[in-house]
């Protein structure tokens, strides 16, 4: 996001950011609406039902966590958006709400992963403890790479424009390089290169029609079906934002100049990656066959709990 870059950077590029201001804050705010009101739907549904989540709805539920979560934070930049980029809000949120929104790709992504080589694996013993043990995993490992936010992001008032900023402030451009290499590393290629590998394996197993063989259950074929749709829906909704973090890092060191093209592929990219968080309770829906049986069963149960209370209320 524009305003949420560091100040370290000594190769300026001039743009104008009416068009930001103006088009992006009811965008969020569409995003934010949707994605609270889907991802809190998903949460409802895995947890809330009677029957037990399997491995791949463990992963799947932390996911739609990590979109609510980052869709709740989403309403702040947009007023910051809206005010031309002065935050009127505590710094302490301006950190939380960063660290918030940088775990969830990253966060994203390890879900991904997982369920990715759960998927590959296929495990004769799928226990649930060890998907929520590693669940944590992930959440702490997000914490931990968000450090460098609760770190470096201050606020910072502009005596010329009178307006305080929301920004990463680096002490040196080599701390910036470095954070930004390693999260393009660890948020990036390694989980991708681990997801598309397993991601082939698996469509070859489909194709060869090897569950059969194995003995998986049908289940496991609709589960596999709806993570190989999330996960071509996260790659085409972050990889563009990832590649414009990559060629920014070149620019940064000079070996690419700076361009307008460039920092308005960074802006769609970033605004783009966040429908991410609103795609996935659609794909669930559409083509999650087994949540769309729980949708209906807990819609069931609900219900009848209702009529049940009408019944003992109408006989008292």
């Amino acid at each position: 996001m524009s305003g949420n870059q560091s100040n370290t950077s000594e190769d300026h590029c001039d743009f104008d950011d009416s068009l930001i201001f103006t088009l992006v804050p009811p965008y969020i705010l569409v995003i934010s609406v949707l994605g609270i009101i889907f991802n809190a739907l998903v949460l409802m549904v895995f947890c809330l039902h009677k029957k037990a989540c399997t491995v791949a709805e463990i992963y799947l539920s932390n996911l739609a966590g990590a979109d609510l979560t980052l869709v709740c934070c989403l309403p702040f930049w947009a007023e910051y958006a809206r005010k031309r980029y002065d935050w009127r809000f505590s710094e302490s949120l301006c950190k939380l709400s960063s660290a918030v929104i940088s775990m969830n790709p990253f966060c994203s992504i390890y879900f991904l992963v997982m369920v990715s080589i759960d998927r590959y694996v296929a495990l004769r013993i799928r226990r649930p403890f060890y998907a929520k043990l590693g669940c944590l995993f992930v959440w702490v490992l997000g914490l931990v790479f968000a450090l460098p936010i609760f770190i470096y992001r201050k606020l910072k008032f502009n005596p010329e424009s009178n307006f305080t900023h929301c920004s990463l402030n680096f002490t040196s451009p080599e701390q910036y390089l470095a954070s930004e290499v390693t999260t393009i590393i660890f948020s990036f290629i390694i989980p991708v290169i681990i997801i598309l590998f397993c991601t082939v394996k698996i469509i070859q197993a489909l194709r060869k029609r090897l569950m059969e063989a194995l003995n998986i259950q049908k289940t496991d074929q609709k589960a596999t079906t709806l993570i190989l749709a999330v996960l071509l829906a996260f790659l085409i909704c972050w990889v563009p934002f990832h590649v414009t973090k990559i060629l920014d890092v070149l620019r940064y060191t000079r070996i690419l100049k700076c361009n307008i093209t460039l920092i308005i592929a960074q802006q769609v990219s970033v605004y783009f990656a966040f429908f991410n968080s609103v795609l996935n309770p659609i794909l669930y829906v559409l083509v999650g066959k087994t949540f769309q049986k729980r949708l209906r069963e807990s819609s069931m149960e609900k219900t009848a709990g209702m009529e049940g209370r009408l019944n003992i209320t109408s006989k008292s």
